[in-house]
C-alpha cells in the first residue's frame, strides 16, 4: 500500500524572464512503513516538495495523494483536516510555542482535534516518554536544549497518530551527534509504529538510516 503518490508534479515561482522552476515533472511513490530521505543541495526543491505533499502549497501541474486522500484540488477545510489528522510535521526551527510547556506543546494538535482531556493527557505522557523527555514535561522550550526541543517537536508531530511524518531538515540546527540521535529516533518511531516518513536532509551521515533515497537536482528527480 502506498501512503504517498506524487505524479508529474511541477511548481514554478515568478513569471516571465524571472520564473524559477522549483520542481519539474516529479513522480514517485512511498509505501507504508518506509522512511525515505530526500536529498539535494540548497535550492534543489526539497522544501517545496515537502510543502506540496503536506498541503502547505499547491502545485502548478500534477497530482498528489496522501493516505488515499487527494491533496491537489482539496479545499481549505479538507487540507486543514489532512494536516491535523493525517500528516505530522517536524521543522528545522522546531516551531514550538515558547510560552507553553513541553507537555502543552505536544497536546496542541489533540486540542485542535477535540480529543478527550483524560485521553489527551495520557497520550502526551506516553509520547514524551517515547522521545525520552518524560522528566521534562513541565519545562518550556527556552529551558531545553536544541536536541530536546526537536524531540518535543517529534512528539507533537505524532500526537494524532498520523499516517505520514514529514520532516524538513530536522537536524539542520543541531550538532552532528544530536542530529544522529534525532534521526535514530525517527527511524525507531517508523519501525515501532509502522509509519511512513519523508525526511529532507543534505547530511550524508543521516541518509544511511533511510530505506530509500530520492535525489533532487534543480527541481528534478535524478
Amino acid at each position: 500500500m502506498n501512503v504517498v503518490e506524487v505524479s508529474g508534479v511541477g511548481r514554478d515561482y515568478g513569471s516571465g524572464d524571472r520564473v524559477v522552476h522549483a520542481l519539474t515533472d516529479v513522480s514517485f511513490e512511498v509505501a507504508k512503513g518506509e522512511l525515505v530521505a530526500v536529498r539535494g543541495r540548497s535550492g534543489a526543491g526539497k522544501t517545496t516538495l515537502l510543502n506540496l505533499i503536506g498541503g502547505l502549497d499547491k502545485p502548478d501541474t500534477g497530482t498528489i495523494t496522501v493516505a488515499g486522500r487527494k491533496v491537489t484540488g482539496a479545499g481549505e477545510a479538507e487540507l486543514l483536516e489532512l494536516r491535523r489528522d493525517v500528516i505530522g510535521f517536524v521543522f528545522q526551527s522546531f516551531g514550538l510555542i515558547p510560552i507553553l510547556s513541553a507537555a502543552e506543546n505536544v497536546s496542541v494538535p489533540m486540542r485542535l482535534a477535540r480529543r478527550d482531556p483524560a485521553e489527551r493527557d495520557q497520550r502526551v505522557a506516553v509520547l514524551l516518554e517515547l522521545v525520552g523527555l518524560g522528566g521534562q514535561a513541565a519545562q518550556r522550550p527556552g529551558e531545553l536544549s536544541g536536541g530536546q526541543q526537536q524531540r518535543v517537536a517529534v512528539a507533537r508531530a505524532l500526537a494524532n497518530d498520523p499516517d505520514l511524518l514529514i520532516a524538513d531538515e530536522p537536524t539542520g540546527q543541531l550538532d552532528s551527534d544530536t542530529g544522529r540521535a534525532i534521526m535514530d529516533l525517527l527511524r525507531a518511531v517508523v519501525d515501532a509504529r509502522g509509519m511512513t516518513a519523508l525526511v529532507a536532509t543534505h547530511d550524508a551521515a543521516l541518509i544511511d538510516r533511510a530505506d530509500r533515497v530520492l535525489t533532487l537536482r534543480d527541481g528534478r528527480l535524478v
